[in-house]
């Protein structure tokens, strides 16, 4: 969207995030930014310290969740039934309009058009008889492309791409692979019980090498009412750093008040999650009796149930995450 409204920019490396002088972090980047290392949940000093010549502009929060409203109002216009999973992502059920993979192809050009016709902004798909590819697919032609996978080609299309590309292998997964001399998805799938036992022991390998076999049988959810919103993160090294962690929680907060705006709701409680390094997980929540949906306030409810928790268990911490609950569709006003 920035680059939308500042078309300058698209030629520049460009980062939304906090100051990148004091302790911000990075929100988003551009792929002129991507190619110096640069990726969300980055300092925004260390950002800066890759790419000095970089542009760095604040989120306007409010102005993504009306962007995101307005392209999905235009994607449901073209495909009623879809799932969204944040601001700029969702899977749609193609099958309702598309009775083969051409014609969903065209569906997909129609999908791009609606958006582009909406709010000039592009989009990439991917279509595919699964989540797990299509998610693959889609991040393949990014920024505006289309990528179809036939029914029957999920596990040639996966194999030659990295394992990290595979949604669910994160870092000590991707590590553990590598060192066993796995670094793409098609070797992942051909894994066999004993070797995938020992490697990623437990249902979490089964359900990995089934994603590297391109099966996936998750459906759309559609139905289930969102109980609760929220973001965690897993950090490289265990945290101690009081003010890190606020600002970590801080990020996040933000995330939370983006899928907020852009639901129409505010909540009432807000909980904070902490793990330590031994894995016990410990959380503080607090609800207020009318709902909110301001990123500085879950942000500072969030950093003082933190404090709370540190003075029961003071240490170094292996994650941190932050929900707000008890969703409300109408904001409500507090008496003074």
């Amino acid at each position: 969207m920035e680059e939308f409204e500042r078309p300058e920019l698209a030629r520049l490396p460009l980062i939304v995030g906090g100051d990148p002088h004091g302790r911000g972090v990075v929100a988003t980047a551009n792929y002129v930014a991507r190619r110096y290392g640069i990726h969300s949940a980055m300092s925004c000093a260390e950002a800066l310290r890759r790419c000095p010549e970089a542009v760095f502009v604040t989120p306007r929060h409010r102005a993504y969740s009306e962007y995101s409203r307005a392209v999905w109002a235009a994607v449901r216009e073209v495909v009623p039934t879809v799932e969204r999973t944040g601001l700029d992502e969702g899977y749609l059920e193609m099958g309702e309009v598309a009775e083969d993979f051409r014609r969903a192809r065209v569906v997909a050009e129609a999908v791009q058009a609606a958006v582009r016709g909406a709010t000039s902004l592009s989009c990439a798909l991917g279509v595919a008889s699964c989540k797990v590819v299509a998610k693959v697919a889609s991040d393949r032609r990014k920024p505006g492309g289309i990528t179809v996978v036939p029914a029957g080609r999920e596990a040639a299309f996966l194999a030659p791409f990295p394992t990290r590309l595979l949604p669910g292998v994160g870092p000590r997964a991707e590590e553990r692979l590598s060192g066993a001399g796995i670094e793409l998805i098609g070797q992942l799938g051909a894994l066999g019980v004993d070797e995938l036992e020992r490697l990623l022991p437990g249902k979490v390998g089964r359900l990995l090498r089934d994603r590297a076999r391109g099966i996936d049988p998750r459906p759309l959810e559609l139905t289930a009412k969102t109980v609760s919103i929220g973001h965690e993160e897993t950090f490289e090294r265990d945290v101690a750093d009081r003010e890190r962690l606020h600002d970590e929680l801080r990020r996040m907060a933000g995330r939370v008040a983006e899928h907020l705006a852009s639901s129409g709701q505010v909540a009432r409680t807000v909980t904070t999650k902490l793990r330590y390094p031994d894995f016990s997980i410990r959380s503080r929540s607090t609800t207020l009796p009318a709902g909110f949906a301001d990123a500085e306030k879950i942000g500072d409810l969030a950093c003082g149930l933190l404090d709370r928790a540190l003075a029961d268990r003071p240490g170094a911490l292996r994650l941190v995450g932050v929900s707000v609950s008890k969703l409300e569709n109408h904001e409500q006003l507090a008496l003074a």
